[in-house]
């Protein structure tokens, strides 16, 4: 099992009245030319339908902050909950997609899907990222970097969450030559 993985909440709809909300670990990047990811969902599952009419979906990452919200989402329903009002986080329209984002999420990746890939229990949306939002308290003002670190991004490992911690290098450390 590949563990951990990332714990976001999956936006989906195109007017208020359908909005919803659900957790995903079962998501991630596919290809960095063009910028595409992807998210698997069971057909049952309420968001299944939205995210198929709509072919788009908006992936927030979640935080420490935001992580009781984001375990809630992932064992209600929005057939029978309104996942907003009762997680308390604020839906904003997305920009480049009819999915909105949240606005609480210290970044928002809204996807276009091309192609859904029926696998068996779930169904994999296969998307195109059309468009990245990062809460401006996450950039660094000289770079413009998000300092993932400081935004106190949390992951899903076999059944519990885990807030990241420490970084132990950056990629190319192990061969770099020293000075």
């Amino acid at each position: 099992m590949l563990n951990p993985l990332p714990a976001v909440l999956v936006s989906c709809g195109d007017e208020p009245q359908e909005y919803n909300l659900f957790t995903a670990a079962w998501t991630g990047t596919v290809c960095s030319d063009p910028p595409m990811c992807y998210v698997s969902i069971r057909p049952e599952r309420h968001s299944h339908a939205i995210v198929s009419r709509h072919m788009a979906f908006t992936l927030n990452l979640t935080t420490r902050e935001m992580a009781r919200a984001t375990d809630w989402c992932g064992v209600r329903s929005g057939r029978d909950y309104d996942k907003w009002r009762e997680t308390g986080l604020t839906p904003v329209k997305g920009i480049k997609v009819a999915a909105p984002y949240i606005e609480q999420a210290p970044m928002s990746i809204e996807c276009r899907v091309r192609d859904i890939m029926r696998l068996g229990t779930h169904d994999m949306f296969l998307a195109q990222v059309v468009n990245v939002i990062a809460d401006d308290r996450y950039l660094d003002p000289a770079t413009g970097a998000f300092d993932f670190k400081r935004a106190g991004l949390i992951a899903y490992c076999h059944g519990e969450y885990f807030e990241l911690g420490e970084a132990i290098g950056r990629f190319g450390w192990s061969v770099k030559k020293k000075k």
